[in-house]
Order: structure tokens, then C-alpha cells, then sequence
């Protein structure tokens, strides 16, 4: 599973997702990707779920990115644990995701390959997601 290989801090607050993703907004690698539609946090076996689904689907052709990566640490409190004492240690990792944020690129196969798996890919995470073409953003940037 992806996580950091080491953190100044082990627990973090939860934070907000208000507003639409700055970075990694726009296809920068590849010429097919997937775009969430939603705000959410997506766990490190999510991302890896979806990633093994689409490589699987185009059978090793091509190229694939991962473009989020789990920063955030989520903590859980062991159970039948009384409340008080401190925050429960780190559980699983994730990655805050905004809407439009670029979650995976693919390029050097077919057009309708790339919408087949990045579809077994969306299927794997728990938000809606869009397929999108880099021909789609104009040159000004927007879609």
C-alpha cells in the first residue's frame, strides 16, 4: 500500500475539502485521464484496488500514472475504549481529493481501451469520476 516513508507528524487534524482542486487540475502525462466530480478522502487501498484493475484491463500496454498520492494519516481509537485519553494511534493513509483533480493518467493504447479501464478504475473508488481527453482543454486551460 502507498503511504510516506517517514512524517515530522504522525497525527493530523481531519481539515476542510471546500472549493475545486489548483493543482493537478490539467493532464500532464498521459492522454486519457480520470477526473473526480466529488470531494473525498480516497485510501491508499482504494488507489491501489483501482490502479491493479485498469493495468490488469490493458494488459500491461501503455502507460499508467498515479497522480494522488495518501498524505493524511486517519487515527482510530482502539474498541471498547473509553473516551478521553488522547487520540488513537495512525490507522490507514489517505488522499484528500477535490473535485476536478486528475486522479489517474494512461497513454499508448487506444482511446476506447483508456474508457474501459479507467470505468474499472472509477468503479473502485468511492466517488463519481469523468473520463477526459487532453484534446479536451482548450488552450487557456479550461474545459
Amino acid at each position: 500500500m502507498l503511504m510516506p516513508k517517514r512524517v515530522k507528524r504522525r497525527k493530523q487534524q481531519r481539515g476542510r475539502m471546500t472549493g475545486k482542486a489548483n493543482k493537478g487540475n490539467k493532464i500532464a502525462y498521459g492522454e486519457y485521464g480520470l477526473v473526480a466530480m466529488e470531494p473525498s478522502w480516497i485510501t491508499s487501498n482504494q488507489i491501489e484496488a483501482a490502479r491493479v484493475a485498469m493495468t490488469r484491463y490493458i494488459k500491461r500496454g501503455g502507460q499508467v500514472w498515479v497522480n494522488i498520492f495518501p498524505h493524511k494519516p486517519v487515527t482510530k481509537k482502539p474498541a471498547e475504549t473509553r473516551m478521553g485519553s488522547g487520540k488513537g494511534s495512525p490507522e490507514y493513509w489517505v488522499a484528500v481529493v477535490k473535485p476536478d483533480r486528475v486522479l489517474f493518467e494512461m497513454a499508448g493504447i487506444p482511446e476506447e481501451t483508456a474508457r474501459e479501464a479507467l470505468r474499472l478504475a472509477a468503479n473502485k473508488l468511492p466517488i463519481k469520476c469523468k473520463f477526459v481527453k487532453k484534446s479536451d482543454y482548450s488552450e487557456g486551460g479550461e474545459q
